[in-house]
C-alpha cells in the first residue's frame, strides 16, 4: 500500500532538493561583503522619492489584467492552430466564437478609455 506513494514522496523530495540546495550553496559559498551601497534601496537607478506604500493608480492594475487576458488568448491560439486540421469546422467555429467574445470585450474597453494614459 505505501509502496504506491513512494514515487510521490520521491517527486516531493527531488523538488525540494532542486529548490533548496542551490539556495543553501549560494548562502554558504557566496561572498558576504555588505557595504552601504549594496544595502541601499534601489528604484530604477535613482533614489526613492516617495514612500513604498504609495497607492498606484487603478489603471495600472487594469492594464496588467488586460495584458494577462490577451496573453492567455495567445496561449489558447497556439495549440488550436496546431490541431486545426483534426478539429475541422466545429473547432474553427468554436475558436471564432471565442475570439469574437474577446474582440467585443476589447472594443468595449477601448471605447470606455481603459487603455488611455493621461
Amino acid at each position: 500500500m505505501l509502496a504506491q506513494y513512494f514515487p510521490i514522496l520521491l517527486f516531493i523530495l527531488v523538488g525540494l532538493a532542486v529548490g533548496v540546495v542551490p539556495m543553501l550553496m549560494g548562502w554558504m559559498l557566496g561572498p558576504n561583503r555588505p557595504d552601504p551601497e549594496k544595502l541601499s534601496p534601489y528604484e530604477c537607478g535613482f533614489e526613492a522619492f516617495e514612500d513604498a506604500r504609495m497607492k498606484f493608480d487603478v489603471r495600472y492594475y487594469l492594464v496588467a489584467i488586460l495584458f494577462i487576458l490577451f496573453d492567455l488568448e495567445i496561449a489558447f491560439l497556439f495549440p488550436w492552430a496546431v490541431v486545426l486540421k483534426d478539429l475541422g469546422t466545429f473547432g474553427f467555429v468554436s475558436m471564432m466564437v471565442f475570439l469574437g467574445i474577446l474582440v467585443v470585450g476589447f472594443i468595449y474597453e477601448w471605447m470606455k478609455g481603459a487603455l488611455e494614459w493621461e
